[in-house]
């Protein structure tokens, strides 16, 4: 009599993630943050929202994994917690749909990032049909790269095959098959939008308490570059729009002056005490800085939206670099409109344009549209609000309790 042989059980990842994800802090602390099941339903991986309780989900073929090295299998990990980082999951499709073009542009900007640690036939840029595409590009871009190179091209990109070229040896690709996507992306874009916007805010916060977690115990992120780190930390930072802050400011620095007039009914003592008109302005200076980082499309952009706003205010605009030239000071009168100019050139000290409203004084507000690349100036007699490019928004190069914004520039 033989004994029957045993039948081995199938790949259980939760049983190995650990050890999988030892060397990489980061992917681990956001691993235990992200549900994994088993199914047959597809032959390798994916990622996908579960409709029922608003979060994303890890679903992998066992058999896939079984057949895997240990780097792979973690290549793939990374590849689909890329997937749910880079908001591919819940974010808008392009405007033709999903479509096999999508999903190798989603894997195209992620493998930039896993280039030697994927199984065989992903699509990696600078690699194979992929050869003159460049690394670390959104998938957007590469969408369009894709799109580009299927209407300029014979035998291009064929999405209903995936295949580059016809076959018979025309064309780019000679007739190579163009790999399609490593996983499985359907199901991306299809929930209500109150479910995505759930489950995009559960994912921020896993993919924030993951940074926290990281930062406090002192490990470093593992494998994950500079960049990245930068990438993911802007991911989960609130975003807070410039204009926004600039109507605030201003709004919120406006003075009430209160008059009494007969021809205001009073509410509360109608035809016994006079009424009360209010006028409600503000006096804001705006100092720009001069200096040559400054860039132009900045100028143009706080140009702009100032020209929107002077219905709001009176601006007292005063260009410096390392010293206000008075004259070259001017008032912005309420509902002018003003043209971009750059009036000075030379270096930078924030001391000049605050002494120059502190000494004049009778300001609301003072906003200083610059780089942040000088010492931190004296104290302002009034309140004080920094513009500046995104960048020096979190490179500043001076610490200040007060507000520095940062101003996308294209």
């Amino acid at each position: 009599m033989t004994d029957k042989p045993t039948k081995q059980p199938k790949f259980d990842l939760d049983l190995h993630t650990y050890r999988l994800l030892q060397s990489e802090p980061f992917f681990s602390a956001l691993s235990r943050r992200i549900n994994k099941s088993q199914t047959n339903s597809i032959p390798t991986a994916g990622v996908c929202l579960n409709e029922g309780s608003g979060t994303f989900e890890m679903l992998y073929n066992p058999e896939f994994f079984e057949r895997l090295t240990d780097v792979q299998k973690l290549g793939v990990l990374k590849h689909e917690f890329y997937h749910i980082i880079f908001d591919h999951v819940t974010g808008r499709l392009p405007p033709e749909g999903m479509s096999k073009l999508w999903n190798v542009a989603t894997d195209l900007a992620i493998n930039s990032f896993l280039m030697d640690e994927l199984p065989e036939g992903g699509c990696i840029p600078t690699r194979g049909v992929f050869a003159s595409y460049p690394k670390e590009q959104s998938a957007e871009w590469y969408y369009s790269k894709l799109q580009q190179d299927q209407q300029n091209q014979e035998g291009a990109y064929d999405p209903k095959h995936g295949q580059q070229g016809d076959g018979e040896g025309e064309g780019q690709g000679k007739g190579q098959g163009t790999p399609d996507s490593m996983d499985d992306h359907s199901g991306w874009g299809e929930s209500d939008e109150d479910t995505k916007q759930m489950a995009k805010e559960r994912m921020r916060q896993a993919v924030e308490d993951a940074v926290k977690e990281v930062a406090n115990r002192g490990q470093g992120w593992g494998t994950i570059g500079q960049g990245m780190q930068e990438r993911i930390i802007d991911m989960i930072t609130p975003k807070v729009d410039w204009k926004k802050v600039l109507r605030y400011f201003i709004k919120t620095s406006q003075r009430s002056n209160k008059r009494s007039t007969v021809r205001r009914v009073n509410p509360r003592y109608p035809y016994i005490h006079a009424g009360k008109k209010v006028n409600r302005t503000a006096k804001i200076a705006i100092s720009i800085d001069q200096s040559g980082s400054v860039s132009d499309s900045m100028l143009s952009a706080f140009f702009s939206e100032l020209n929107g706003l002077s219905k709001l205010a009176e601006f007292t605009v005063i260009p410096f670099d390392t010293q206000v030239d008075e004259s070259k000071v001017f008032v912005w009168k309420k509902g002018q409109r003003r043209a971009t100019e750059r009036v000075l050139c030379g270096g930078t000290c924030f001391n000049a344009p605050t002494d120059f409203v502190n000494k004049h004084g009778g300001f609301d507000g003072h906003i200083i549209l610059t780089d942040m690349e000088a010492p931190k100036p004296v104290a302002s007699k009034c309140q004080r609000i920094w513009f500046t490019s995104e960048y020096h928004a979190k490179n500043p190069y001076f610490s200040t309790n007060e507000k520095v914004i940062g101003i996308p520039i294209e």
